[in-house]
């Protein structure tokens, strides 16, 4: 029956009608091909040919196995990756016979036993090349080591609060200008001018009084008697009222209340300032960073920061913890403070 329909003399050997879906299933899946595997990248393949090949001189057969075993589970996906992991399995797989462990996956890319490995092997490292090898060996057991069980939740980092704009303080100033009595309108402007103007918070904040604010040194300071003692220069935009606010606090706090050891002082001030519309919550630690990034600007920190290549305050911390900071006179100048 050469171009007809070729299914009309094999359904007459279908012995009943309920085979005719099974039928009906075998010839549309039987001209089908299994898929094909995805193919390889290069990347994962040389990776892969160089983990194969991992054999130094420097090592003996059965660290050197080791190093290719461990390596393998973690897939790399490129030689450079694999080539860091064979390196810190392999110099883990040096020290284990010495210590008396089993040249195991299981034995050796256990916690301990790289803590062991790093405090003891790796003192002569240094400290760079010793939290690289740490963190190779931490990837290699998350893959290739004992199962513990669920790994510890990982907990955000506080950032920085964001500063806010100058329309939002113009806003929190008109705010604390409307407020229905001369003691709560000084008390609102000395919070939002000592916080944005001075980036006094906590503890810092709540301990100034009215003398602490003075005029010398060719601009307005506040001296902070807190946990960390220091003068302060305050931003020009906030002098005036900063000052009034202090004249009219006097000996007293500028943000009222008695005992500057409560938390809550400065509490009924925020509230008495929210609700403005299209403004966010008044936050003491964000007038901090409306203080700090207006300083920032004025040094050029973000431009000399991304010229010196770095990302991360730590380095520049320890940089300026040996040197000495200016006068007085030159702090006043830093935030624009001078009259």
């Amino acid at each position: 029956m050469a171009g007809g329909d070729t299914h009309g003399p094999r359904l007459a050997h279908i012995p009943h009608f309920s085979h005719i879906v099974l039928y009906a299933y075998s010839v549309t899946t039987a001209g089908r091909r299994a898929p094909s595997p995805a193919p390889v990248p290069a990347s994962s393949r040389r990776a892969g040919e160089l983990i194969a090949g991992y054999r130094p001189p420097s090592l003996s057969e059965e660290a050197a196995r080791f190093a290719r075993l461990a390596a393998a589970a973690c897939a790399p996906r490129d030689p450079a990756r694999a080539k860091a992991l064979l390196s810190a399995c392999g110099k883990l797989g040096a020290f284990a016979p010495a210590a008396g462990l089993e040249l195991d996956p299981q034995v050796c890319l256990h916690p301990s036993v790289i803590e062991r490995f790093i405090l003891t092997a790796g003192r002569d490292l240094s400290a760079p090349t010793r939290r690289t090898l740490r963190t190779n060996l931490r990837y290699a057991a998350g893959r290739a080591g004992p199962q513990l069980g669920p790994a510890p939740v990982a907990l955000p980092r506080q950032r920085a609060k964001a500063p806010y704009s100058a329309a939002e303080i113009a806003g929190y100033l008109a705010l604390a200008d409307a407020q229905p009595t001369l003691a709560r309108r000084m008390r609102a402007a000395g919070l939002i001018c000592l916080g944005a103007g001075a980036g006094l918070t906590g503890a810092d904040l709540r301990q100034v009084r009215g003398s602490d604010i003075t005029c010398r040194s060719g601009g307005v300071v506040a001296e902070v008697r807190g946990r960390v003692p220091r003068v302060v220069p305050a931003a020009s935009r906030y002098h005036d009222r900063l000052l009034a606010s202090a004249g009219f606090a006097g000996t007293r706090l500028v943000t009222g209340g008695r005992d500057p050891g409560r938390r809550n002082v400065t509490t009924p001030l925020i509230r008495s300032l929210a609700g403005g519309t299209g403004l966010p919550r008044l936050e003491g630690s964000r007038l901090r960073a409306t203080w700090l990034a207006a300083c920032a600007g004025r040094l050029g920190l973000a431009t000399f920061m991304a010229a010196a290549g770095i990302t991360c305050s730590q380095r520049l911390g320890d940089l300026i913890a040996a040197l000495d900071p200016a006068d007085e006179a030159s702090a006043v100048v830093l935030p624009g403070g001078t009259r």
